[in-house]
C-alpha cells in the first residue's frame, strides 16, 4: 500500500478446544479397530483361498485396504495432535485431509482390481462351499459393525474419522452381501453368484467413497469447508457498525477439525478497536471458525488497498 494505515492484526482461538473431542478415546477406538480388522483379514483371506471364494477374497482385500486406511487415519490423528513448530507454524493438521484423500484413492484402486477379476470369473464359476462362506461373512458383519460403532460419535467432527466410519459401515454391508451369496449358492448351486456379489460389492464401495473423495479434494485445495456459509459471514462483517467494506475474505480448513478465516476490514472513524473481540467471538460461535485474523484499514485510502481487486 502506498499510504500508511493503522493495521490491527488480531488472532483468536475463540475459546474452542484444539483437536478432536475425546481424542484419547478416539486413539483407543483406532487401535481396537485396527487390531480386530487385522485378525479378521487373516481369517477371511485364508478362508477365501481355502474355499476358492472370490467374494471372500474380495472382501478380505477390501478389509486389508481398510486396515491400511485405519492405520493412515490413526497416524494423521496423531500428527494433528502435535504442536506447531517454527517450520510447520500451522501444526500438522493438514495431514488428516491428505490422508482422507489418499484413503479414498486407495479404495478406488482396490475396487478396480476386484471388478476386473470378478468380470473374468463370471463366465467360469467354480463349485464353492456356500455354508463356510456364509459363516466367515457373518463374523465379518460383527467385526465391521463393531468397529464402525467405535467411530460413530466423532464422525461428524472430522472428515478423517468419517472416512474410517464409512469404510467400516460399507464393510458391514459388503459382508451382509457375502452372507446372501453364500446362502444362495448353498441352496441353489448357482456359483456365479459369488462373482456377481463381488461386482455388487464394488458398486457399494465406489458409491460410499465418492463423496469422501470429493470433499477431501476440496479441502486439499483450500476450498471453503462444507457447512460454512461464506455469504452469511460476509454479510455479518459488512453489517458491523463502522465497517465500510470487506475484502480479501478467505476461509479454509487447517485440518479436518479446525478452520481459519482472514479478512481486511476498511473502517470509518466511528469504528472502535474494542469491537474486534466481539467480531471474533461471533464468527467462532456462530460459524465454527476457531482461528480468526482481521486486518483493519483506516483513512481515506482504505479502499485503495492493493488486494482490494482480488476476489471479495
Amino acid at each position: 500500500m502506498a499510504h500508511s494505515h493503522t493495521h490491527n492484526h488480531t488472532h483468536s482461538h475463540g475459546g474452542h478446544a484444539h483437536g478432536l473431542p475425546a481424542s484419547g478415546k478416539l486413539n483407543k477406538a483406532f487401535l481396537l479397530g485396527i487390531g480386530l480388522n487385522i485378525a479378521f483379514v487373516v481369517v477371511e483371506a485364508a478362508a477365501g483361498w481355502w474355499y476358492n471364494s472370490l467374494a471372500l477374497l474380495t472382501d478380505a482385500g477390501h478389509n486389508f485396504t481398510d486396515v491400511l486406511s485405519l492405520l493412515l487415519a490413526f497416524f494423521a490423528l496423531r500428527m494433528a495432535q502435535r504442536k506447531p513448530t517454527e517450520r510447520f507454524t500451522y501444526g500438522y493438521g493438514k495431514s488428516t485431509t491428505l490422508v482422507s484423500l489418499l484413503n479414498a484413492m486407495l479404495l478406488l484402486v482396490a475396487v478396480g482390481a476386484i471388478g476386473w477379476e470378478a468380470i473374468e470369473r463370471l463366465g467360469t464359476a467354480p463349485a464353492l462351499n456356500g455354508t463356510a462362506i456364509t459363516l466367515v461373512a457373518i463374523v465379518g458383519i460383527l467385526i465391521n459393525t463393531g468397529t464402525a460403532l467405535l467411530f460413530f460419535r466423532d464422525k461428524e467432527h472430522d472428515i478423517n474419522v468419517k472416512g474410517a466410519y464409512l469404510h467400516m459401515a460399507a464393510d458391514a454391508l459388503v459382508s451382509l452381501g457375502v452372507v446372501v451369496a453364500g446362502l444362495v449358492m448353498h441352496y441353489t448351486g448357482w456359483f456365479w453368484v459369488d462373482a456377481a456379489m463381488s461386482l455388487v460389492i464394488v458398486v457399494v464401495i465406489v458409491w460410499s467413497t465418492w463423496g469422501l473423495l470429493v470433499e477431501s479434494l476440496r479441502l486439499t485445495l483450500d476450498a471453503v469447508p462444507h457447512g460454512i456459509d461464506l455469504p452469511a459471514i460476509r454479510e455479518y462483517l459488512q453489517g458491523v457498525p463502522g465497517v465500510a467494506q470487506v475484502h480479501d475474505l478467505h476461509v479454509w480448513a487447517m485440518s479436518s477439525t479446525e478452520n481459519s478465516l482472514t479478512a481486511h476490514l476498511v473502517v470509518e472513524d466511528t469504528y472502535q478497536d474494542s469491537q474486534l473481540m466481539e467480531i471474533r467471538e461471533e464468527i467462532a460461535h456462530h460459524h465454527g471458525i476457531q482461528h480468526v485474523t482481521l486486518q483493519v484499514e483506516r483513512g481515506p485510502d482504505g479502499h485503495a488497498c492493493e488486494h482490494a481487486g482480488v476476489y471479495h
